[in-house]
């Protein structure tokens, strides 16, 4: 299957499994050339802004397990509410806003804190 012929929803599932994995290139590989991330403040562009991003949030809470309680999807765009446990580092207040355009994640916004228990 071709990146333009992928649903949103597709490419969210590719992007979930290769995050779950700590797959830095798999979640790359769902983001289009121009992407723009902005995450916690900063903004963020293309393949290089996606994985200095994603580098950051694996090492925040390293083989993390992940929980999506809340998703939704209207046409091209999800709202995401998600938390992950690491240990005794845990996020239970990240919430994202994707764009998806041309099968890929165009636009993501991301907004976490990490916190120790």
């Amino acid at each position: 299957m071709t990146a333009t012929t992928r649903s949103p929803q597709e490419v969210f599932d590719h992007h979930a499994q290769a995050l779950g994995a700590g797959d830095l290139e798999g979640i790359v590989s769902d983001y289009s050339e121009d992407a723009i991330l902005i995450s916690q403040g900063d903004t963020y562009r293309g393949k290089d802004g996606v994985r200095e991003v994603f580098t950051r949030l694996l090492s925040d809470v390293p083989q993390a397990s992940w929980q999506l309680p809340t998703m939704v999807f209207a046409d091209d765009v999800m709202y995401l509410e998600w938390r992950a446990q690491s240990g005794d580092r845990h996020i239970d207040d990240g919430i994202d806003t994707f764009v998806f355009r041309e099968g890929q994640i165009r636009v993501q916004t991301i907004r976490y804190s990490v916190s120790t228990s």
